[in-house]
């Protein structure tokens, strides 16, 4: 890789190092006036991406930091348009953009392939972070405001809006957040992490909009800033464009923002506090355990901490975590089990949840005697050295599924590089792994960390966090008391001055703005096709297909089994098989045996299965049932040979981790809600389109939430009821070993033939068989009008329309309808006039499902309303070519996302064995870039009507009434 060194004269080169495991060249830089710092990695890789990341460091509760993040993107100098944000997504081929607020720093981020895009991109947010408008009105709509119920009534009820005011009230419905913040707050009871960075209900509505500017003064400057940058753009152009678009504007700022040390506690401390819940069950609270250790910028000691963590808690064969795991204290481990290092100082953290409040002691006790134990014995060799190797296999693995791989190296330096560490040390993680390698082979090493970061350390705090089931009723009093009296205080001019705020709040809303003058890329710059990916594939008794993909070293390997005809007690239970089949015993191996080979060998195994409807009838279905593992290439036999022994040996005679697995499958899908919820929503509102949807709802939605509830309940209370699960477990697993079976293998092309040598014989060992039955399930199509109550704050409303399916032509004008009808009214009338943190529509070609949504909304009937406004608004009003080229920009956008290399080939290779064919897509992508106006109405008129509608909503039990006289189907967990 050959790389350019050269740089813009305002700036400085400080370092440059190439980096052999990422095969890439990290680049250091400072602007010499300001200050600023650039980073920039070098790649081959065209998916250019941009960060500038600033120190913001609040010293309250209010939020000013993400207000702050959601009120910059409103409007700047260069482009004084209401929603500069939100426009460009639509005017954009981005595979990201996005703003984040973490608790000591706040990154505005974005990701295009597209040269042209990318630099309209950088233009936009170099002027929104450096030159934003701020508007008043601006903060009142993203941050809080006062509002009457009735906007021009001042008789009304006095009421608090607020995107950021709802998102956080939905945040905060989650135990975890309220956990974390919690444990947060005592271990840093001085400084910057004392206090919610993304801002406490209670307290939003005590920002100024003066708090809010002296702020944004202070913390959005250059001199306070990292800019970030990853690609094949050279650092030089990157500059030229910072330096012409903001930094000559600025000198250098001598205040720095910083943040001091914890200072540290002397002895350990324990405090409770409450969460709340609908039902405040006997053994409902949360025990963590937490300790401050040392600072994350230095390497040693973040590596160090690093290793410790993933020794004591990172498999079920750790000892930290089987203890937890296999204690009658607690139903699972605590979600914050293990190490936070994005913080300037990290922390470790353990415990239980579901756990007797009166247990909280024994908790305490079982960690630190573990603990003394581990000091006191030593760990074996094998744990540490299967650590070390999920370091290795993790630095070299190039991901891009869920974030770009070139944020993702960004994102893991951010914190180091806002807190002036060593950004190039903490990318280069080879020479860590020695040096780590080395010191772990004295016997002693984990015990000494042990004794030297926890036993010894004093500045250790036990939380005990309790469900209260009188909070929320308290809470909601509280507000109503201080609007109430807020109310009260009113002189007649200032109940006219927030009358006459909404009310140029809803005119700022609705205006309509110039777009021209925000830059933007058009048809003509969308790819002419879909990539193809070459691949090859092996005639044996057990048919393989290899993929050449640049993985960097690791193999990918998937055992893919086509999924026979199951009873309907093995349909219930067929992703509960996949989730234990790899956490359980094989062979003459018990599970702890098992997990510590995983570990050893491999990046772990998974297993789960696809299952699409066919083209031709969304009541048929084709399914398959996927082992998956991925290692590095001089492992890939072992993989192998643990592959095949796990899908023809496991064990399900195991029965108490059974029952331990699926209490903390249930403690995990509990948790889920308030962060899914309009996931959950949409699932339950679809679930009468197709067969498949219902079955979806009753696997991963909220029906499956309350089977699980329900089976792990009958686990405890019925002693026939394990049988009866190993019974279907073990009907499963045979049906599975009579099924027709094949490998997908993914690597670099030039291991194909020592992989294939290494892995085929294993693979033909393995019995194949001729498919005999196939899957299916019942035809569904019914409507819904379901209501689930669940302990939060907010509401997440989801509607859904039976539509057409498969091959229909009307398949891509739906498509496009979604994300039209999110840009050009929902996006207004939910999220910024209704308050929801979100809101949209969109389109499952799979189960002919149209779907509205919103989230984290304090709206309820309302919002259903807006859905059915939407398409009179469409249908009433003529619309703009414009307004259509950007909602079909966005699902091009969505179709050409790049993922990692091995998520590209795994996903060619699923969307052919379902017969998705690249011959359809193309087809599909042409349907799309030939849809019109009219064809959106038309399709809006033929199946978003009455008699097509199903509804679903996720809810507060305070709404229970409203419901019920709506006529919900009442629905509790």
């Amino acid at each position: 890789m050959t790389m350019n060194n050269a740089h813009h004269p305002a700036f400085k080169a400080i370092r440059s190092e190439f980096i052999e495991a990422l095969n890439v060249t990290v680049q250091e830089y400072e602007h010499k006036e300001t200050g600023a710092k650039h980073f920039h990695i070098a790649s081959d890789n065209d998916e250019n991406v941009f960060l500038v990341g600033l120190k913001t460091v609040p010293t309250d509760s209010c939020g000013v930091a993400h207000i702050l993040e959601h009120t910059v993107l409103c409007g700047s100098e260069r482009f004084p348009v209401r929603d500069p944000f939100f426009m460009m997504i639509r005017r954009s081929l981005n595979t990201f953009m996005n703003a984040f607020t973490s608790s000591d720093w706040t990154a505005y981020p974005f990701a295009s392939k597209n040269k042209k895009d990318f630099r309209n991109l950088l233009d936009v947010y170099l002027d929104a972070v450096f030159f934003s408008r701020l508007d008043p009105l601006d903060f009142s709509q993203e941050g809080h405001r006062l509002e009457f119920a009735e906007p021009t009534n001042p008789d009304s009820e006095l009421t608090y809006k607020g995107v950021v005011f709802n998102e956080m009230k939905g945040a905060m419905s989650s135990p975890t957040s309220v956990l974390w913040q919690a444990v947060t707050k005592y271990l840093c009871p001085s400084n910057t992490y004392h206090f919610n960075s993304g801002g406490e209900p209670t307290d939003i509505p005590d920002l100024s909009y003066d708090d809010l500017m002296a702020f944004y003064r202070k913390h959005y400057h250059p001199s306070n800033a990292v800019f970030m940058t990853f690609g094949d753009i050279p650092a030089e152009e990157l500059q030229a464009e910072f330096e012409t678009k903001v930094l000559s504007r600025f000198e250098r700022l001598d205040d720095k923002v910083s943040v001091p040390n914890v200072k540290r506690y002397f002895s350990p401390v324990r405090v409770e506090e409450g969460y709340a819940t609908d039902e405040a069950k006997e053994d409902g609270s949360h025990v963590v355990v937490g300790w401050l250790l040392g600072e994350s910028i230095d390497l040693a000691q973040q590596f160090e901490a690093e290793l410790l963590s993933s020794v004591l808690l990172d498999n079920s064969a750790s000892p930290l975590r089987r203890a937890l795991e296999n204690s009658e204290l607690g139903q699972s481990p605590s979600p914050l089990c293990g190490l936070e290092d994005s913080n300037k100082e990290m922390s470790f953290m353990c415990g239980l949840e579901g756990v007797k409040r009166d247990n909280a002691p024994q908790v305490e006790a079982l960690i630190l005697n573990t603990l003394e134990d581990i000091a006191e014995n030593g760990i074996e060799q094998d744990m540490v050295d299967a650590m070390l190797h999920q370091l290795e296999l993790s630095q070299r693995e190039i991901g891009g599924d869920s974030y770009p791989y070139g944020l993702q190296l960004i994102l893991s330096a951010l914190s180091t590089a806002v807190h002036e560490g060593d950004v190039i040390a903490q990318l280069d993680l080879d020479p860590v792994i020695e040096s780590m390698r080395e010191k772990v082979a004295e016997k002693d090493y984990i015990p000494t960390l042990v004794r030297d970061l926890l036993l010894s350390n004093a500045h250790r705090i036990t939380l005990t966090l309790s469900p209260d089931e009188a909070l929320e009723a308290r809470r909601n009093q509280a507000e109503k008391d201080r609007l109430s009296k807020i109310k009260a205080g009113l002189n007649e001019a200032q109940k006219q001055h927030i009358v006459e705020r909404s009310q140029a709040l809803k005119e700022r809303q609705e205006q309509v703005d110039d777009m021209s003058i925000l830059p933007k890329v058009g048809l003509e710059d969308v790819p002419a096709r879909l990539p193809e990916y070459e691949n090859e594939q092996v005639t044996e008794s057990l048919p393989i297909t290899f993929y050449p993909q640049g993985t960097n070293g690791l193999v990918y390997q998937q055992l893919v089994a086509e999924l026979p005809a199951l009873t309907e007690d093995e349909t219930k239970y067929l992703p509960l098989y996949a989730y234990l089949v790899t956490e359980l015993g094989v062979g003459d191996q018990d599970y702890l045996a098992v997990q510590s080979r995983q570990a050893q060998v491999c990046g772990g195994l998974g297993a789960s299965s696809s299952i699409r409807t066919e083209l031709i009838d969304k009541q048929r279905v084709s399914g398959y049932f996927v082992l998956s593992s991925k290692a590095l290439v001089p492992n890939a036999k072992a993989m192998t040979e643990l592959m095949a022994q796990t899908f023809n040996d496991v064990r399900f005679d195991e029965e108490g981790r059974i029952k331990e697995l699926i209490s903390q499958r249930r403690a995990r899908r509990e948790r889920s809600i308030t962060g899914q919820g309009h996931a959950l929503a949409m699932s339950a509102a679809s679930s009468g389109m197709s067969g498949l949807s219902a079955q979806q709802e009753a696997w991963g939605g909220m029906s499956g939430i309350h089977d699980v509830i329900a089976l792990d309940d009958s686990l405890k209370n019925d002693s026939t009821a394990m049988s009866t699960l190993r019974s279907v477990l073990e009907s499963i697993h045979s049906k599975l070993a009579g099924a027709a079976k094949q490998v997908l293998l993914v690597a670099e092309p030039h291991h194909k033939e020592s992989l294939m040598a290494q892995t085929s014989p294993v693979w033909q060992a393995v019995a194949n068989h001729e498919q005999l039955t196939h899957f299916s399930l019942p035809a569904i199509d019914q409507t819904v009008k379901q209501a689930w109550v669940t302990a939060t704050q907010v509401s997440f409303c989801a509607k859904a329309f039976k539509a057409v399916a498969g091959e229909h032509p009307d398949v891509a004008p739906l498509t496009v309808l979604g994300g039209f009808l999110r840009n050009g009214y929902l996006h207004r009338a939910i999220r910024e006039q209704g308050g929801a943190y979100g809101g949209g529509a969109t389109f499952d070609g799979s189960s002919g499902a149209f779907r509205f949504y919103s989230y984290r909304d304090p709206r309820l009937l309302e919002t259903l309303a807006d859905f059915d406004a939407s398409i009179d608004w469409l249908l009433g009003n003529e619309h703009s070519h414009d307004a259509l080229e950007e909602a079909v920009l966005g699902v091009i956008g969505s179709m050409d996302k790049p993922g990692s290399p091995a998520g590209e080939a795994q996903s060619d290779f699923f969307l052919q064995l379902h017969r998705r064919s690249q011959a359809y897509r193309e087809a599909f992508r042409a349907g799309v870039l030939s849809v019109t106006v009219d064809d959106l109405k038309r399709v809006a008129k033929l199946y978003l009507t009455k008699e097509n509608e199903s509804i679903a909503v996720v809810t507060a039990s305070s709404n229970k009434q409203l419901l019920d006289d709506a006529g919900f189907d009442i629905c509790t967990l």
